[in-house]
Parts: C-alpha cells; sequence; structure tokens
C-alpha cells in the first residue's frame, strides 16, 4: 500500500508518497478543482491520502476519494510533530503525515456526509449573521457612551421602542448619520437571518431528531440543529462520554507517577459553537422547572453558578446522546410547550398564521394548563433533590486521606 501525504495551502499542495519505507516526492499541486483531479486521477485505487485538517480539506477530500482507496484528514491540534519541529517545510510536513499514518499513529478527523457539511455550513452562517448584528449594536452604544448618553432603557436597542428612545437622544450630526447607518445595516442583515433561518426551520421539521431535542428544556430549534450539525451520527460514539469529549466538557486530568490524577478546567476541544450554544441551553434549562434544574441548584450550590451552567452542559450531551442514539423523547418533557416550539418553527418555515382556530400548540395559552404541566416537571425535581440529597461525589473523607497517607508511604 502506498501512502500519499498531502500539505495543503490555499493556491497549492505538496505531494509525498510512502511505500516501502521509502520517500518520493511528487511535486506540488494546483489546488484548483480539475488540475487537483487531474494528479487524483494518476492515483492507484489502492493508495490512501492523508490530508491535515484546514479550510478546504473536505472539499480537496470530495476530489481524490473517488480515484483512491481511502482519504484521512488528520487532526491538526494533535500532529504537533509538525507544528513544533525545528526544520519545517512543506515536503517535511507532508512526509510526516504520511509516516504517521503508515506508523498507526496518525489522529484521523471524521469526515461528514454532504448533508452533514451543508447543515453545518447553514448553521455556521447564521452564527456570523448574528455576531455581526451584535457587534453593531455594540457600536452604537459606545457612540451613546461617548456623548454621556445612559444605556437603553429598553431590552432591544434595534426594537421599535428602542430606536424610538434613539432619536430622542442629542448627539453630533456625523453620530447621527453613523447610527443611521449601521441601523440600516442592522436591517438588511435582519433580512439575511430571516432568509436563512427559513432554510433551518425546514430542515428541522424534516428531522425527527431534532424535533426530538426539541423536547428538552432550554433547547430550541437553533440548539438542536447546532447539536445535530456537529454530531451527524450519533452511532460514531459508543457512549455518551466520548461525545462529552467530542465537545472539549470533559474536565482535564494531570497525573504522574504514583501521585493523585488531579482535574482541572474542561478541555474545550472540538466545536466551540456547538460547546457555548449548549452552555447557553443550561442557563435557560436551570430557569425551567424539572430535574435539571435540581442539578443546577445541587452543583451551584457547591461550585457556584459558572460552574454549575458547564456541568449542566454536559448533563444536556449526555442525554442529547440517550435520546439520539435509542430514539426517544425527553422523559420529563412538556407537551404544550413542546407543541409550542414546532409552532414556532412552521412559521420561521413559511407556513401561513391562521387567527381564529385552535392549533396544535393551543393548550400552551390556557394558563389552567400550562400550570398543570409545571407542577407534574416540579414532582420530578424535587424527587431527583431528594434522592441525590445524602450523595458525596468526593467519597468518605477519612478514606481519602488513608488512600493519601498510602501513597505517600
Amino acid at each position: 500500500m502506498r501512502i500519499i501525504g498531502l500539505d495543503i495551502h490555499r493556491a497549492f499542495a505538496e505531494a509525498v508518497a510512502w511505500e516501502n519505507g521509502r520517500l518520493k516526492r511528487l511535486g506540488r499541486v494546483d489546488m484548483r478543482r480539475d488540475l487537483l483531479e487531474a494528479f487524483a486521477a494518476k492515483l492507484s485505487l489502492d493508495d490512501v491520502v492523508v490530508i491535515e485538517a484546514t479550510g478546504n480539506a473536505s472539499s480537496a477530500a470530495a476530489v481524490v476519494a473517488p480515484h483512491v482507496k481511502k482519504v484521512v484528514i488528520a487532526n491538526p491540534k494533535q500532529v504537533r510533530i509538525i507544528a513544533y519541529a525545528k526544520i519545517k517545510t512543506d515536503t517535511i510536513d507532508a512526509t510526516v503525515l504520511a509516516q504517521l499514518y503508515a506508523s498507526g499513529f496518525l489522529p484521523e478527523v471524521w469526515i461528514p456526509d454532504e448533508p452533514t457539511q451543508a447543515l453545518r455550513r447553514q448553521v455556521t452562517r447564521r452564527n456570523q449573521i448574528v455576531r455581526q448584528r451584535s457587534r453593531l449594536k455594540n457600536v452604537i452604544q459606545s457612540i451613546l457612551h461617548s456623548h454621556l448618553i445612559p444605556s437603553c432603557p429598553h431590552a432591544d436597542l434595534c426594537g421599535t421602542k428602542g430606536r424610538s428612545w434613539l432619536s430622542e437622544q442629542v448627539v453630533p450630526q456625523d453620530e447621527r448619520l453613523a447610527i443611521d447607518r449601521h441601523l440600516r445595516e442592522f436591517d438588511r442583515l435582519g433580512e439575511d437571518l430571516q432568509v436563512i433561518e427559513r432554510d433551518l426551520a425546514r430542515s428541522a421539521l424534516a428531522d425527527e431528531g431534532v424535533k426530538r431535542l426539541m423536547t428538552i428544556p432550554g433547547v430550541d430549534m437553533t440548539v438542536a440543529l447546532a447539536m445535530k450539525a456537529a454530531i451527524g451520527d450519533v452511532s460514531r460514539f459508543d457512549e455518551p462520554q466520548k461525545l462529552v469529549s467530542y465537545l472539549g466538557l470533559n474536565p482535564s486530568v494531570r497525573q504522574s507517577g504514583p501521585g493523585p490524577a488531579y482535574h482541572g478546567r474542561i478541555t474545550k476541544q472540538g466545536r466551540g459553537h456547538a460547546r457555548g450554544m449548549l452552555v447557553e441551553a443550561a442557563w435557560a434549562a436551570a430557569r425551567a422547572p424539572g430535574p435539571l434544574r435540581a442539578f443546577f441548584l445541587r452543583v451551584r450550590a457547591r461550585r457556584g453558578q459558572h460552574v454549575a451552567a458547564v456541568a449542566t452542559a454536559r448533563k444536556l450531551a449526555v442525554v442529547i446522546w440517550h435520546l439520539l442514539t435509542k430514539g426517544e423523547s425527553y422523559a420529563w418533557a412538556r407537551p404544550s410547550l413542546h407543541a409550542k416550539k414546532l409552532r414556532d418553527v412552521e412559521l420561521k418555515a413559511g407556513s401561513k398564521a391562521v387567527r381564529g382556530q385552535k392549533g396544535a400548540a393551543h393548550a400552551y395559552n390556557i394558563k389552567s394548563h400550562r400550570e398543570e404541566e409545571r407542577r407534574w416537571v416540579e414532582q420530578a425535581e424535587g424527587a431527583y433533590a431528594r434522592f441525590v440529597a445524602g450523595w458525596n461525589p468526593r467519597g468518605p473523607r477519612k478514606a481519602r486521606t488513608d488512600a493519601a497517607n498510602e501513597v505517600r508511604r
């Protein structure tokens, strides 16, 4: 078997071949689609191509894959031998990739299928637009702050009431023009956001897994789609702890020699956007009645609210793995709330609002029905709190002290 190492750049790629312990330089390959495909056509169906994960790695893998046995994408954060090399060239980088795969030490990256890649791109586009809109709000706030104007008393500065308040503030003429320009850009981005959310809503309605995740309190369409895009095929995770590690929510561990293991902050590996969405969902779940809020309160009493939010996000990742693997809905879901979430998704997807008729989400508008569901999940919250009331997660103090003394001896 011949192993082809490709060190990819934006305009070209350096190619080497590793076969029977010998290295052969294949030269540079132009990264245009037609020229890359012409290079791949010269390879054998028994060859394995190894490339490093970059912005165009997925497209390059899609072009090369039909002409070879396998395409492997390496994790750049774990291939540290390249980053820390004293002598570093494109040929050496490609050679190291080929040698690591030949020796069985190459950390591979999962290559998602085309629907998952498309969903990831849409989720990323939405996130970029939201961040740009937040940046414009911050710019307007900085203009007001520079002229000693207090913060907007309304929740949304760019909403109807916020804009009415903003128009009454006295600022220089050039600053007023700048604010108007930022508001126009904010509105334009809002139109783009509406189009992207419409496409995402249609994808959510067609995916049973996404609708199943929305039964979890704190998880709406945006969080469910972000998790679905990050996870892809959940069957590649044998257990929930692997999904937790993939999202970077597992604690780091330091241990050497006979000493005890020390657990530190979370590793923050994997897709940061999905991890951030889970933390936001954890804050929302902490405000809703149910076992997740009881878990949040228990951790907050010992470690503080920020650690509790991250711990709840980790708990959400475990719940998500079970729901997707077993094909079940959340056990303590509130049916009327879930129906309202789905109706909001339908409206974003372009469905017309029908007034005067009772729809699937009508039960959520009845106060007595909502309170009945809240009492039901509050009972589950109380049951969880009573169940874990006597837990000591670190074990008896005497046992831990005796174990530490035994290690010192």
